[in-house]
């Protein structure tokens, strides 16, 4: 039986339909940093719009493990349910509904760069990962295998758990349960359920960043503006469907 998951603060509701994948993202770090709302233009699909906090866009490189993830009913498989995956994301809404819009999701996963590509248009590119996580550091190094762009460093964990507080730019940043893609031509979204994030602050230590440096965004690849670091969510997902213009 799938696992009960609150909803009182979901910003919208969940489909009336059962949803179709469980999974789990695990120890992650998430990196901000404000960009130029031009600087993103070029990755944004049309008939999205970047949305804003305070008047700023902000752009996320999150190293994390996808764990157990599987269809609605079905066991996870060893070797295949649980990977690392680095991806880039930028904050959109559309139609009232706010969400992520990922920029690139690299995976140690040949099935899902395989399989999510050509069945939701995300743009997984398959990568070499690693993750290790203790309750004082997470460290991350990843190479993407078509060109060599990496993503190497830690995150030293500190302060008191927290959820984010409404109006703040942590809530901004965290509470989003949709997705938007762009798939076979036209502009999709995806539900996304999971309890609030329970998070700590971060200090991150970056060796290489040539994996965000790719996108061309203006920004110090090095030095992010805010860090946090979270143990975690249980996620419910639904299948993507066609946005309305």
């Amino acid at each position: 039986m799938a696992r009960q998951i609150p909803r009182g603060h979901l910003p919208f509701p969940m489909p009336e339909r059962s949803h179709a994948l469980v999974q789990e993202w695990r120890d992650l770090t998430f990196m901000h940093w404000e960009v130029e709302p031009e600087a993103l233009m070029p990755h944004i699909p049309k008939g999205l719009e970047i949305d804003l906090f305070q008047g700023k866009a902000y752009v996320g490189t999150i190293p994390f493990v996808m764990k157990n993830v599987r269809p609605r009913m079905l066991p996870s498989l060893p070797g295949v349910s649980t990977f690392p995956e680095f991806n880039i994301r930028t904050y959109v809404t559309k139609n009232g509904k706010p969400g992520v819009l990922f920029i690139t999701l690299d995976a140690q996963s040949r099935i899902t760069c395989w399989h999510a590509p050509r069945s939701y248009g995300l743009p997984y590119r398959y990568a070499k990962c690693k993750l290790n996580a203790s309750n004082e550091k997470y460290s991350w190094k990843s190479r993407r295998t078509s060109d060599g762009v990496e993503l190497e460093g830690e995150c030293e964990i500190h302060g008191e758990s927290r959820v984010a507080e409404e109006n703040s730019l942590e809530h901004f940043l965290f509470e989003r349960y949709s997705l938007y893609t762009e798939h076979r031509g036209k502009l999709h979204m995806a539900y996304t359920l999971h309890a609030p994030w329970v998070f700590k602050d971060g200090t991150a230590k970056i060796i290489k960043n040539t994996l965000t440096e790719s996108y061309g965004l203006g920004i110090d690849v090095m030095n992010p503006q805010h860090v946090h670091a979270s143990e975690g969510v249980y996620v419910q997902t639904w299948p993507i469907e066609e946005v309305d213009s």
